[in-house]
């Protein structure tokens, strides 16, 4: 089945003046006093499109602070007549969009753990029937392409035109310095397939930490993404979710003065189709090295555990397993086998000669 979306360009629902879009506000909306400071201060920076701020946060356990409710409505209500700034705010209900409406929530969008369950993001389509309001639907938790592009599938057939993704990073068995691993591939596939659907950057939730968000918004801006949705609180330090990945206005404005926003255009001419495409192959082939320093990372631990117990570097036993279930693994994804198999060949070959010069640099 062809992919296609029946949606309305950005620009059409929000104006920007061409700068990509901005969403900026704390992760929850504590109290009032805190939501209008905030608020007030991300208006004094002159850098957001639209205010956005937690209602109803979905944790992973139970007995963290799980949002204000429908009390906060009110406050991001008043912070908007304030600002004179659109406001955004998540939704995992039908109603929770009944509320944002009855508030005046303008923008809407559908948070990681609603994405991964098809039945409740059914549910929030069907109440969204025959209503005119933007809604921007974050990657599922795991990586998984096709649940992502059901939830806007769904909520397209519903009527909803004014659309959007927001990529916000991936969980991952193995650790990593982000919170969430971009996996970038995975957004640059989404965009590939619509290329009319606005994909939203998040680097609060892929970094995790400050000191990795310019890093980022930068990548996702060099991907050409039409924006960003990052959290901002009035006092990071002591906000009562995400503390470490948020950042004050002034420092956020700050921060966005700092990234360099791509051309999309040469000159007066669009880029090609091919230039497009090798772009993107670019950012792959990044993703791949990066990967590969991770896993060699890895040997040298291995290699530390194999010098300390005295064991030799090649297991001839482990080198069939890794062929074998990498062939396994290659056929699954439509990958030439000649291609996999002298890929990790020549990977496990690096591996040996890396451990056995750790094994010898110590032993020296």
């Amino acid at each position: 089945m062809n992919a296609s979306l029946d949606i309305q360009p950005l620009s059409s629902w929000i104006n920007t003046d061409g700068k990509p879009l901005v969403i900026a506000g704390p992760c929850s909306a504590e109290t009032e006093e805190q939501v209008l400071e905030t608020a007030a201060q991300i208006k004094e920076e002159g850098f957001a499109h639209v205010l956005r701020a937690g209602v109803w946060k979905p944790r992973t356990r139970p007995g963290s602070f799980e949002g204000m409710g429908e009390a906060a409505l009110p406050w991001l209500q008043a912070a908007k007549k304030e600002t004179g700034l659109p406001l955004a705010i998540e939704v995992a209900n039908p109603q929770h969009v009944e509320l944002a409406l009855k508030y005046g929530v303008d923008i809407l969008w559908i948070g990681a753990r609603t994405t991964v369950n098809p039945f409740n993001v059914q549910e929030l389509a069907d109440a969204l029937k025959g209503v005119d309001v933007p809604v921007l639907v974050k990657n599922p938790v795991n990586p998984d392409l096709q649940l992502w592009i059901g939830a806007l599938e769904r909520l397209n057939q519903a009527g909803v035109k004014k659309l959007g993704a927001i990529h916000r990073g991936f969980s991952n068995a193995q650790e990593t310095k982000f919170r969430n691993s971009p996996m970038w591939q995975i957004a640059i596939e989404l965009k590939t397939l619509f290329p009319q659907l606005p994909v939203i950057g998040d680097p609060s939730h892929m970094a995790g930490k400050r000191a990795y968000l310019f890093e980022v918004a930068q990548r996702a801006l060099d991907l050409n993404y039409e924006g960003l949705i990052i959290e901002s609180h009035r006092d990071p330090d002591k906000a009562w979710s995400d503390a470490s990945q948020q950042l004050t206005p002034a420092a956020l404005g700050e921060m966005l003065h700092e990234l360099h926003v791509r051309r999309k255009e040469y000159g007066s001419e669009y880029q090609t189709q091919l230039e497009i495409i090798r772009s993107k192959l670019d950012n792959l082939d990044r993703e791949l090295l990066e990967t590969l320093a991770a896993r060699m990372s890895l040997v040298e631990k291995i290699a530390e555990y194999k010098r300390d117990n005295n064991v030799a570097a090649y297991q001839v036993d482990r080198f069939r397993e890794v062929l074998n279930t990498r062939q396994d693994w290659g056929k699954s994804l439509n990958l030439f086998p000649t291609l996999v198999d002298e890929l990790f060949k020549l990977v496990h070959m690096e591996s040996i000669r890396k451990q056995t010069e750790v094994m010898n640099q110590v032993s020296a």
